[in-house]
């Protein structure tokens, strides 16, 4: 890993296999995988800094972000959503065998305050998210066609690239970014307990985070029960954006400002 992809890299502890090498969760197997691009290195430690210690916002390498807005988008402008036929882009997700098994979540794609074709339906461990391949399976965003994108909307498509690796592991959710450029991720399981304010991680290329963790998940729905949290709230999505950030460090403070971004809905089937 040091020789071809991480030159500062010190501990092996740093590095998480990917899903989808062969050797991915076989234990005391007869062989084991050392292709450094089957791992990823991974963001940051599982637990934020508190508060009083945040980075200067003129700190480019800050490892978060904080963000007031606690809204959900699921059922916002749903039925303003363009109509995208199944011909205009390859969909796995409708094949026969797919829909035998139960979904583990849905993807949407969002372009600022509109979503952009319809819900994704994810039924494999792993799905690919990307912007425009010439083979490989999962949800292509370069298919989805909407009139009158703006500049800013065009240009941060363009930076989509290979975008994120979306897994579902015996230990939570994983995002990896596959891209050239960072995406930032938001859930409930990433923000401080009992703080109202939403926690926003940057993830900068070939590194993993774990979005979403099930276990903190049940503790967070039963405190969540005696807070009475104001407003919109669903405690199974992840958001994440891709290039473009949010929360009160940037001139966009709320997901609905990013260009494009993701909303990652969870089943409660695990």
């Amino acid at each position: 890993g040091k020789l071809f992809r991480w030159p500062d890299l010190q501990h092996p502890a740093e590095l998480k296999p990917l899903c989808e090498c062969q050797s991915f969760g076989v234990a005391d197997g007869p062989t084991v995988c050392c292709n450094p691009y089957h791992f990823s290195r991974l963001c940051g430690p599982e637990s934020p800094p508190p508060p009083y210690s945040r980075l200067s916002p003129n700190d480019e390498q800050k490892p978060l972000d904080l963000s007031d807005s606690t809204l959900s988008y699921t059922e916002t402008e749903a039925t303003n959503s363009p109509n995208v036929t199944p011909s205009d882009f390859s969909d796995a997700s409708t094949s026969p065998d797919a829909m035998k098994r139960s979904h583990w979540c849905n993807v949407a794609y969002w372009e600022h305050r509109t979503r952009v074709g319809r819900l994704y339906t994810v039924y494999e461990q792993s799905v690919s998210i990307f912007y425009d391949l010439p083979q490989g399976n999962g949800f292509c965003l370069g298919q989805l066609n909407l009139d009158n994108r703006s500049e800013t909307v065009r240009r941060t498509r363009s930076k989509i690239g290979y975008g994120i690796l979306l897994s579902k592991e015996p230990d939570g959710v994983w995002a990896y970014n596959r891209s050239e450029h960072p995406i930032f991720v938001n859930s409930p399981t990433l923000d401080i307990p009992n703080c109202r304010t939403l926690i926003v991680r940057k993830v900068m290329p070939g590194y993993s985070i774990k979005v979403f963790d099930y276990e903190k998940s049940c503790l967070l729905q039963h405190t969540a029960e005696l807070d009475y949290a104001d407003g919109p709230y669903d405690p199974n999505s992840v958001r994440i954006s891709f290039a473009k950030g949010w929360g009160p460090c940037y001139s966009r403070q709320f997901i609905t400002s990013c260009p494009c971004w993701l909303e990652i809905l969870l089943s409660n089937n695990r």
